[in-house]
C-alpha cells in the first residue's frame, strides 16, 4: 500500500521542459557556439549542475547574468498542467495518500509557479525545493528527506520523475519508481524505472 506520492516539478508536474529548452538554447548558443545542441544534454540537470559542468572556469563571472535571465524567464513561462495530473492527485488525496513536490527549483523559481497557480500549495501536503537538501539528484537524500518528512518507509513511497538523475535518485532511495516519457524516450528511462507512462491520464481513470 503506498503512503506516499512524491512528484518531481517540471515534465512531471509541469510541461515545461520545452520551455527550459528554448531559455539553454540560446544560452548555450551565445557563451558555446562550438557546442550545437548542448541545451538537450543538459536537460533535467541542476542548476549547479550545469554551471559546473559547462560555465565555470573563464564563464564563472557570467553565471549571474545567467541566473538573473533564468528568473525572469521563469516569471512568465506557462506553467500547463501534464494530462490528467489534476485528477490524478485528487485521487490520491481522496485515498489518503500524501503528496509532496520534490524538485531541484529554487524558492524564487516556486514563487512564480505560485503566482501562475494559487491552488498550487493546496494540491500537495509538503513541498520541498532545492533549499531542502545538502545533496542533488541523483543523489537519495530529496527523497529520502520527504520520506522522513511524513513519518513512512521508503518501500511504501512512489517517485514520479522524468530526467535520469531523478529517476536514479528515486531507485537510490529504494522506492517505486514511475518515469514519465515526457523529457526523454520511454526505451531510454525504461531501464532505471519500474513503470513507464507518457502522462497521467492513463493512471487517473
Amino acid at each position: 500500500m503506498i503512503k506516499a506520492a512524491l512528484f518531481d516539478l517540471d515534465g512531471v508536474v509541469f510541461d515545461t521542459e520545452p520551455q527550459y529548452s528554448v531559455f539553454w538554447g540560446s544560452q548555450c548558443r551565445e557563451f558555446h557556439p562550438e557546442l550545437p545542441g548542448l541545451e538537450h544534454r543538459i536537460k533535467g540537470q541542476t542548476l549547479t549542475q550545469i554551471y559546473d559542468a559547462w560555465f565555470s572556469g573563464p564563464l564563472t563571472d557570467r553565471q549571474p547574468l545567467i541566473t538573473s535571465r533564468l528568473n525572469d524567464y521563469e516569471r512568465q513561462m506557462d506553467y500547463d498542467y501534464i494530462a490528467g495530473f489534476e485528477v490524478f492527485i485528487d485521487r490520491l488525496h481522496r485515498q489518503g495518500v500524501k503528496t509532496a513536490v520534490v524538485t531541484s527549483s529554487n524558492i524564487p523559481k516556486m514563487e512564480a509557479v505560485y503566482a501562475k497557480h494559487p491552488e498550487f500549495k493546496e494540491m500537495f501536503d509538503a513541498i520541498l525545493t532545492s533549499e531542502d537538501f545538502e545533496r542533488s539528484k541523483p543523489d537519495p537524500d530529496c527523497y529520502l528527506k520527504a520520506a522522513q518528512r511524513f513519518g513512512v518507509e521508503p518501500k511504501d513511497c512512489v517517485v514520479f520523475e522524468d530526467s535520469f538523475n531523478g529517476l536514479k535518485s528515486g531507485r537510490a532511495a529504494g522506492m517505486y519508481v514511475v518515469g514519465l516519457a515526457t523529457t526523454n524516450a520511454a526505451d531510454a528511462i525504461r531501464p532505471l524505472c519500474d513503470e513507464v507512462i507518457t502522462d497521467f491520464i492513463e493512471l487517473s481513470s
